[in-house]
């Protein structure tokens, strides 16, 4: 029984790579829930979290540049 206790605190501990990619989505979006975001102050570390942001934010910033060439080069300008 002290050996479930153990790797469940041991699990909760660490958010997995899924859990903070759809934290860092939803944060990113506006729509995280109180509980995530209680969760994520209590397990996450802010490196992976100001990553993840910054990852997002870069992405982002890319895909807006290629829909504008996107739409210059089917407009034909």
């Amino acid at each position: 029984m002290k050996n479930e206790s153990d790797s469940r605190t041991k699990n909760e501990t660490h958010l997995s790579f899924g859990q903070l990619l759809k934290s860092t989505l939803s944060a990113f979006i506006g729509v995280q829930s109180s509980a995530n975001r209680e969760r994520d102050f209590k397990h996450g570390k802010m490196s992976h979290f100001i990553f993840m942001g910054l990852l997002f934010g870069l992405v982002f910033v890319l895909t807006l540049v290629g829909v504008v060439q996107l739409v210059l080069y089917l407009t034909g300008s």
